[in-house]
């Protein structure tokens, strides 16, 4: 665990040298809190706007992030230099992971701020199993992209479908169709009722089903690319 805890030492140092991840961490939390107090439009559901970017930034910070730092630092060979220290690939991963989801969690803690207070509990805990999917995600594309110009090319498609197949999904019946197979499509349900009864069971499992894909592509990408 000491290298683990070395590796997230690490990222936060090298956060606010970084602005392309710093950014993501940043945007989202901003963005709701200035939307939240400046627009005010009749008819407009309560906390629109939390709920809205809480999805958003489910399906892109996360997802992007990790995806980005793992191809990075394989690019850069900062990652070949770790190992050949003595840094095992799953210390690395998990200190990576870790890393990110704090971040996350920071900006979702910022986000709930706008939320009644006996939502947050919930709030927070669903957005927290939310980053877990969308690291894994992101991870897979990190590890098996050759270097950030094939990530970025990569993760794109997924932050654009995970991202904002929710907000389209309000729009449009048979966007809403497909859309309700992701998790972050779930989240948004999840986030409009604030309990789980809302979700439903077949929303659970949806979330479930895909926690297990993203983890399985996980091991499957890692089995084939490793950290080369």
């Amino acid at each position: 665990m000491d290298n683990v805890s070395i590796i997230i030492k690490k990222q936060f140092r090298d956060t606010l040298k970084n602005k392309t991840v710093l950014v993501q961490f940043v945007m989202f939390p901003a963005m709701t809190l200035i939307m939240e107090n400046a627009i005010k439009l009749e008819g407009m559901p309560e906390h629109f706007f939390s709920k809205l970017f809480s999805v958003m930034y489910i399906g892109m910070a996360p997802l992007t992030a990790a995806a980005s730092i793992i191809s990075e630092e394989k690019e850069k060979n900062t990652l070949r230099v770790l190992l050949m220290a003595n840094v095992k690939p799953w210390e690395y991963l998990l200190g990576i992971s870790v890393y990110v989801w704090l971040l996350c969690m920071m900006g979702a803690a910022v986000i709930s701020m706008s939320l009644p207070h006996s939502d947050i509990p919930f709030y927070l805990m669903m957005m927290g199993a939310g980053f877990i999917i969308s690291i894994l995600a992101g991870s897979c594309i990190g590890i098996y992209s050759k270097n950030q110009m094939m990530c970025t090319s990569l993760v794109m498609p997924f932050m654009m479908i995970l991202s904002f197949s929710p907000m389209l999904a309000a729009f449009n019946d048979n966007i809403e169709k497909v859309a309700r197979f992701f998790y972050t499509q779930q989240m948004k349900v999840a986030f409009d009722s604030m309990n789980f009864e809302g979700i439903g069971k077949a929303g659970l499992v949806v979330i479930t089903v895909n926690a297990l894909l993203a983890l399985v592509l996980f091991f499957i990408t890692f089995g084939k690319k490793g950290l080369e």
